[in-house]
């Protein structure tokens, strides 16, 4: 058996024509729904980058424990279970989050992997002297200097960073399509903005536009015009179209040596990004709308032969390692809180009634894949929380010796296999991923019925759906040992 997940990073479903989307060039969407089980009901766990690739790894909750990070040593990785199993992994990817503090430790997990440089802020190439151009948007440190420093030299499409790692993962499969017992993780950082794409890909989304350069949307409140929003929507539209492209050249190459016969093929994200939904670009900066956290997934599985259907049941990422471990004929270690997949993709079987999702010290959100309850912390108590972790460092940046200073020793959770764990004072979640508690508490506590209000534009007064959902998220909160101050920092003591 091999199986192949190729994984796009901030891809929102909303663009895809599988989705309903008929303004966006995707033909290979098209062709990957034709070929796979189109999941409606797919959510993210824990976000962004990071903390959802943890659960990759891991097939459990990362935010309500702590925030982005490495993987911990008692976390049981999918990657290093299959290698130990004999089951050769391979990663290829652009994402250089993995090479920062934060991020270590994930890439030894896998047999070997391969890093293609210069997406966004990747400290890749060195220039003293450069002078950025004009520009909206965009970040104004050093990681908004160095994309423009990095895009200097990938000006054809033979050098950007995408078509390089697609050719790495194209390799492998070519070298290895005879053998058996692999997995391949081809792992794109695009459509992340900046969308930096050649012109080609431009081309069918001319607007018109005569403004300054507008293609990386900051994480803040829209305060451009309409036809710079427009203009920076188009931009996004044109990456995915690249994204699309190069999917295709794994859908030629599973058509070419008729991999789908006996190789799994998964394609997923992270999470969505915010395109002026709401007032908003970005993400971490807002509650997790369904533009962040209902998210795309597709999924050929040969053993079922079931492809071109489309799946309702309630399904997270949390769910895509014990897929796999499922797949190779693995057992799924106790604490993984996901569950494979195969009977979801067989007959819609229902895994889950609830899930959580969110991202560590703002909101804790829950969802039954109608409604979507977000439940705000108290006034006064958004910071009123911890980390626990044994590797201490964090993004940007290492946690920082002052807050080093606060930890202290914490007998650690049901799922730490007996380690001892440094908690550490404070919200360092959210003041190194720039969330504003200000604008968390303007918005307060949330429930949406995406039956009728798909987009999420008029939150609801309905005290039983509240009551519902509120007892499912003590429960699942209580499911996956939530610390104690959880329940304080969201007024949940009653509950618990």
């Amino acid at each position: 058996m091999k199986a192949i997940m190729v994984m796009f990073d901030s891809l929102n479903r909303h663009m895809l024509p599988p989705y309903g989307c008929d303004d966006v060039i995707a033909p290979n969407f098209k062709r990957l729904a034709e070929r796979s089980v189109t999941f409606d009901n797919c959510y993210a766990g824990s976000l962004p980058c990071m903390p959802a690739r943890r659960e990759i790894h891991t097939g459990r909750y990362n935010f309500l424990h702590r925030s982005w990070g490495p993987l911990e040593p008692y976390d049981d990785s999918m990657p290093g279970i299959l290698k130990a199993n004999g089951i050769y992994t391979h990663l290829t990817t652009d994402h250089w989050h993995y090479w920062e503090e934060g991020g270590g430790n994930y890439v030894n997990k896998y047999n070997s992997y391969e890093f293609v440089r210069g997406q966004e802020g990747d400290p890749w190439k060195g220039r003293v002297e450069w002078e950025v151009p004009e520009h909206l948007g965009g970040r104004k440190d050093f990681c908004g200097r160095q994309e423009y420093i990095n895009r200097y030299y990938m000006q054809d499409e033979a050098n950007q960073s995408i078509a390089q790692n697609f050719s790495n993962g194209l390799d492998f499969i070519r070298d290895n399509h005879g053998a058996d017992n692999w997995y391949l993780q081809l792992e794109n950082y695009d459509p992340h903005e900046p969308y930096f794409t050649p012109e080609s890909y431009k081309e069918p989304y001319k607007d018109g536009y005569q403004g300054v350069m507008f293609d990386w949307p900051g994480y803040h409140e829209v305060v451009e015009t309409p036809e710079q929003v427009e203009h920076c929507i188009n931009e996004y539209r044109a990456l995915v179209t690249m994204c699309d492209t190069y999917l295709g050249k794994v859908l030629d190459m599973m058509d070419e040596y008729d991999l789908w016969k006996d190789t799994m093929l998964i394609v997923n994200t992270d999470h969505g990004f915010m395109l002026s939904q709401h007032n908003w670009w970005g993400k971490m900066m807002m509650p997790y709308y369904n533009e962040l956290a209902h998210t795309p997934l597709f999924v050929w599985d040969p053993r079922t032969g079931v492809c071109g259907e489309r799946r309702q049941a309630l399904v997270q990422t949390i769910d895509l390692a014990p897929t796999l471990l499922e797949y190779f004929g693995l057992p799924i270690p106790a604490d993984m809180e996901g569950r494979p997949l195969r009977e979801t993709i067989e007959s819609d079987k229902k895994i889950r009634d609830y899930a959580l999702f969110g991202q560590h010290g703002i909101h804790v959100n829950i969802t039954d894949g109608r409604y979507v309850y977000m439940r705000c912390p108290m006034p006064d108590k958004e910071q009123e929380l911890f980390n626990y972790v044994v590797e201490p460092t964090s993004y940007p940046g290492a946690i920082t010796v002052e807050e080093l200073k606060t930890a202290v020793l914490h007998e650690g959770f049901s799922f730490t296999k007996g380690c001892p764990m440094l908690r550490i004072e404070g919200g360092y979640g959210i003041r190194t991923l720039g969330f504003p508690p200000r604008s968390l508490m303007e918005y307060g506590t949330l429930l949406y019925d995406t039956e009728t209000d798909p987009g999420q534009e008029h939150p609801l007064e309905d005290k039983a759906t509240e009551e519902r959902m509120l007892r499912n998220m003590v429960r699942m909160m209580k499911e996956n040992d939530a610390p104690d101050e959880q329940y304080v920092r969201l007024g949940l003591e009653q509950w618990v």
